[in-house]
This record gives structure tokens, C-alpha cells and sequence, in this order.
């Protein structure tokens, strides 16, 4: 028999729900919009978080921008020494420079504020914060970020050489403020020697210039970090540079040709006199023909010539004694240079009367090319600082004033004869206008018209204290005096910073470091000024016509052209030229001469100070430490 088991049966609402769930199970479309419903507020969350960091990274990159561009203007103006305040015009200009970068409601943003202040050792500090309202994210109750950044800047410098090139001619004892100075008068050098200055105005622009080379000195200083190495050199400039004593003797010539007077034989001179002293023969008498001195003259300039005549009928001797004066012949001769050279008193070839002459150091260049047109492949040797002499030609010559004589317009021939007209001593002249005819360079009228200059003895490159620059500016024989050729001071100013030259071992690198930089800060007073009755580093060009030879070409155009190519023969190597017009609007060949953005013009001592001040700041790097 078979029983069925019964079944069991399931409410109909049961039934019709698990269909439905069955149904939507396998119906996808009904789940994206479940799943858009159940991420939607996530969605919108990240889409906000995103938005408003984005918009917060902007902001905080845009403020640091700022915050740096206001810190660096504030220091690259900053003049306070002391305190945590800035200056006036730094905090302004740090303001101006963060508002110009930093604008307030720039994405929002609001509360904006920028802090600067200046830190003991010299820097520029600050801190820059901006509130940042907050987009998508605010409706999270979110509603603003402040945004905080700070930023450091500073000068600071690595190894560098400086090499200043200073005008120290006559008009550098007048003042900006009008004062001119008067007539040259003479002092006594450190060596004990008489020189020629032009005494100064109250507040001279030469005592701007020590000013504003010692400021200088200080503005450096405080920048430079303990590790640096900072050297030093100078030349001061006019007709000619002092910079002979610098170099190895075998460098100088033992002989060279000067514009001298050689001793030819007696004049007479005055009324000649007769006696008739006992004399018992012919032979004897004739032994009392005698010229006192025997060699050379008295003090004065004068000799005796004694002729005898011997009466055999009436056995009297009678003596004729000629007053006696040198009698000179002036031109262009050789004078042995080889003892004068290594800087000791030695007897003045040029003189009859015992006179000593000593070196100061001054200089006549070595060989040149007369042309205004220069190849920086080939040039003279002159203008070429790193020539090694090897000949004469190439040899520097001592300036030797002692020696050295106008002989007034004499040019062809190219001697002259003349026994003088002074009786103390005989055979000189008496002349006493500047550059007169037979008259000695050296001669007092001739330095007080600034004919003839030997200024201060060129330092080379070397770390210095500031006491050690303020001696050198404030030195007895740092004084205005003569006329004003740019060429010369460029010339020795590269030659002695030039990292290919002779002087290359003052400005290697220190051991373990780079090259330094290198600058040639280049100042004058005025423009080019020559003159052919110039006693200086190319001789007496009137005579000598070393620079224009007979071209009749001003004499400004050559050296002009020479002081051009000699500004870029130091920026061809690597040497950065600043040039400041002092009182002097700047000429095309001084604008020519400096570095890219590296001229100035100063109109008064203040303003000396200020641009010295700016080159330091130049020289300084301005960098962000933070």
C-alpha cells in the first residue's frame, strides 16, 4: 500500500516577493542607479577634497613666490647694520615686491600678510600667511585652510679678486660741490723724496673716494661667509702708472733712449783774464796751460781753460785763463738703466754738478703699434697683459724724469746744441714756463703744471684687512696730481688680474677651490685728456710719437681706442669690468668698456658711496638660504 506524503504549500505574498527579487536579481539595469544612489555622497566628498587641494597647492606656491621675490628686495635695498627692523625703503620695497606677486583675493584668499625682518648676521627673514575659503568641501562644514610659508635671502660671496682701477689725477682735488683746487705743491714721499700734489677742496672727491672705497670694503665683508677668500689689489692712474718696482728686474731694460742732453765740450763764457806769473822757461810756462778742474766743473757749472804764451825776447810767461760752461747737445740718447733700475740713488748722468736721481717706479710701456684699430688675437705687446718679455722690445722702460729735457720745438734736426743761460749753474737755462725749451721734466713749474706725475706704487692682488685698505687710500702719496689717460690704468689694472699674465700665481685658485671671480672696478672723474708735452707711459709724445706718430690724429682718438680694446681684452678673460663715471657723464668708450649693466654715474661723494656700495651687492650673489 502507498501513502503519499503531502506537501507543503507557501503563502502567495511569499511567493510573489522572492519572484520579484529573483526578477531584479537578473535585471543589471536596476543596479546603476542603486550604486550611483550609494556613492553619490562619496563621490561628491573626493570631487571637493580634490578641488580644494588643488586650489591650496596653487595658493601655497604663489605665496612662497611672493614671499621669496619680497625677501630678496628687501635685502638687495636693505641698509640697516643693526636691529631687527628694516631700513624705510627695503620694507617698502619688500612690500611692493610681495604684493606684486601676491595679490589679495587671488583665488579667494583673504588676510593676506607678509612679515619682514632683518637677522643679526644680515639677512633678510620672512613670513607670508593667506586664508584660503574652501569650495565643495565647505558644505562638510570645512570652510577655510591658512596657508604659512617662510623664506630667507642673503648675499653671500664665493673666492673673488677685485682690482680697482682708480683716477687719481689733478681734478680730484676739486669738490662736486664747485670748489676748485689750486696750484700744485710739492710734499715729501714715504721714500724721502719730493713730489707734487694738488692740495684738496673741503670734501674733495678724493676724500669721497676713500670714503667709498672703504665702504666698499665693509659691504663685502659683511656678506662674505668665513669659508671665502676675498683679494684685494689697486692701481692708481694718470699719465703713467707706478708699477715698475712690481716686476722681476729681467723684466726692465738696461739700456733705453731717452730724450737727454749728452756733454759735448766747454763755452765760453764771461771775460777772459790775464796774468803773467814767473816762469823760468818756455817749458815751464807752458806747464801753467792747465784747465781747473782738471775733468768736470765746480758746483756752479764752471771751469778754467788756462793757455800760456811765453815771450823768449822778454822771457814773460803770460797766462789767459777762459772762464769755462758746459756745452750740451740735446736729442735722444742711450742711458744706462741697469743700476737706476733696481731702485737705488745713483749719480744723475744728465748733470755736471754731483746731482743723485732714484727710481720711483714709473713706467714707459714696452713696444705698440701705432693704429686706433686692434685684433684681440695679435695685439702689441702694451696692450697685451699676458706677454712675457723676452726682448727689449717687449721690456718695460723706467720713467726717468732726471734725465729727460724739452728741447723746445726742435724736431729736425733732431739735436740741438746749447750751452744755457743760468749762472747757477752755468749751462742750465732760466727758463721757468712748463715745457720750456731746454728745461728738465722734473723742474718744479713742469710737476705743478702737471706735465710730469708718479703717483702711488700699484699693489698687487692679496687678502688685506681693512686697515691695510684704509692705509693704502689714506697713504701720504695717494694725491691728486696730473692728467687723465684711461688707457694706462686699464692697461696695468688687466694686466695684473689677468689669469693668463705674469702676475697669473696672485689670482689662482685657492687650493681645493674654482677660480674666483673676478672684477675690475674701473672709476674717473673725467674724460680722456692727453697732452703731447706729457711726460708718461709712452714717453714724451711730442718727440717720441709712439701713440698717434705723425698722423696729425688727435691724440684722444688713439688713446681712446686703446683704452677700448683694452677693456675687452679683460672681458675676454673672464673679468667682469664696472665703470663709474665720478662727476663724468659716461662716455661711448667708457659704456663701451664695461661689462653688460655694469656702468654707473655718480654726481656727488654720496652717490660715489652708493655706487660702490651697489657693485659690492653686485659682486655679493643675492640668493634664497631658505
Amino acid at each position: 500500500m502507498h501513502v503519499e506524503t503531502p506537501k507543503k504549500h507557501r503563502p502567495k505574498k511569499v511567493l510573489q516577493a522572492s519572484s520579484f527579487l529573483q526578477s531584479l536579481a537578473r535585471n543589471r539595469s536596476g543596479n546603476t542607479l542603486v550604486m550611483m544612489a550609494a556613492f553619490t555622497i562619496p563621490l561628491v566628498i573626493l570631487a571637493g577634497a580634490g578641488i580644494d587641494i588643488g586650489r591650496q597647492f596653487l595658493v601655497k606656491t604663489r605665496l612662497q613666490q611672493a614671499c621669496d621675490a619680497g625677501a630678496l628686495a628687501g635685502r638687495k635695498t636693505m641698509t640697516a647694520t643693526t636691529g631687527t627692523a628694516l631700513d624705510t625703503n627695503s620694507a617698502a620695497q619688500a612690500q611692493l615686491f610681495f604684493s606684486s606677486n601676491f595679490r589679495s583675493g587671488w583665488m579667494g584668499s583673504s588676510a593676506v600678510s607678509f612679515t619682514p625682518t632683518r637677522t643679526n648676521d644680515s639677512q633678510v627673514t620672512a613670513t607670508a600667511t593667506a586664508t584660503v575659503p574652501m569650495t565643495l568641501t565647505r558644505m562638510f562644514n570645512n570652510n577655510s585652510v591658512v596657508q604659512t610659508v617662510s623664506c630667507t635671502a642673503r648675499f653671500d660671496i664665493g673666492d673673488t679678486d677685485i682690482m680697482f682701477v682708480l683716477d687719481t689725477t689733478g681734478s680730484m682735488a676739486d669738490s662736486t660741490s664747485g670748489c676748485s683746487a689750486g696750484s700744485a705743491v710739492s710734499y715729501t714721499r714715504p721714500d724721502g723724496t719730493t713730489g707734487y700734489r694738488i692740495p684738496e677742496c673741503t670734501s674733495s672727491k678724493m676724500a669721497g673716494l676713500r670714503t667709498a672705497v672703504l665702504s666698499f670694503y665693509d659691504t663685502l665683508a659683511a656678506h662674505a661667509s668665513p669659508a671665502a677668500h676675498v683679494r684685494y689689489g689697486f692701481v692708481t692712474y694718470t699719465s703713467t702708472v707706478n708699477a715698475g718696482l712690481l716686476l722681476p728686474a729681467s723684466y726692465i731694460v738696461d739700456s733705453y733712449g731717452y730724450n737727454t742732453r749728452q756733454l759735448i765740450g766747454d763755452a765760453d763764457y764771461g771775460t777772459a783774464t790775464t796774468s803773467t806769473p814767473a816762469a823760468a822757461s818756455s817749458a815751464a810756462c807752458s806747464a801753467l796751460a792747465v784747465r781747473a778742474p782738471t775733468t768736470g766743473y765746480t758746483a756752479t757749472g764752471t771751469a778754467v781753460q788756462k793757455t800760456a804764451s811765453w815771450n823768449s825776447s822778454t822771457n814773460v810767461c803770460t797766462i789767459t785763463g777762459q772762464p769755462k760752461k758746459p756745452n750740451w747737445r740735446y736729442g735722444k740718447y742711450t742711458q744706462d738703466t741697469s743700476q737706476f733700475k733696481l731702485g737705488s740713488a745713483i749719480a744723475d748722468p744728465s748733470v755736471v754738478t754731483g746731482g743723485t736721481t732714484k727710481w720711483q717706479g714709473c713706467i714707459e710701456e714696452r713696444d705698440t703699434t701705432v693704429t686706433t684699430t686692434f685684433n684681440q688675437n695679435s695685439l702689441p705687446a702694451d696692450l697685451n697683459p699676458d706677454t712675457v718679455p723676452t726682448s727689449d722690445a717687449t721690456r718695460w722702460r723706467p720713467l726717468w724724469p732726471d734725465v729727460t729735457y724739452f728741447r723746445g720745438n726742435v724736431m729736425s734736426p733732431s739735436t740741438v746744441d746749447n750751452s744755457g743761460s743760468s749762472t747757477n749753474p752755468y749751462g742750465d737755462t732760466t727758463s721757468t714756463s712748463a715745457a720750456g725749451a731746454y728745461t728738465n721734466v722734473s723742474d718744479g713749474f713742469t710737476q705743478s703744471a702737471q706735465l710730469l706725475s708718479c703717483g702711488k706704487p700699484a699693489k698687487r692682488l692679496a687678502v688685506m684687512t681693512r686697515t691695510e685698505v684704509s692705509n693704502f687710500v689714506n697713504a701720504t702719496d695717494f694725491v691728486p696730481i696730473g692728467y687723465t689717460y684711461h688707457d694706462t690704468g686699464m692697461i696695468w689694472g688687466t694686466r695684473l688680474i689677468s689669469p693668463t699674465g705674469i702676475f697669473a700665481s696672485d689670482t689662482a685658485a685657492w687650493p681645493g677651490n674654482t677660480s674666483p671671480a673676478r672684477y675690475i672696478v674701473f672709476m674717473t672723474d673725467g674724460a680722456m685728456n692727453p697732452n703731447s708735452n706729457v711726460y708718461g707711459m709712452y714717453g714724451l709724445e711730442y718727440y717720441d710719437k709712439r701713440i698717434a706718430g705723425s698722423t696729425g690724429t688727435s691724440l684722444t682718438t688713439y688713446h681712446n681706442a686703446r683704452f677700448v680694446a683694452e677693456c675687452a681684452a679683460a672681458k675676454a678673460r673672464n673679468i667682469t669690468v664696472f665703470v663709474i663715471g665720478f662727476g663724468q657723464a659716461l662716455t661711448t668708450e667708457m659704456t663701451n668698456c664695461a661689462s653688460p649693466g655694469s656702468a654707473f654715474y655718480a654726481s656727488s661723494n654720496s652717490a660715489l658711496q652708493d655706487a660702490f656700495n651697489s657693485i659690492a651687492l653686485n659682486v655679493a650673489a643675492l640668493r634664497l638660504s631658505q
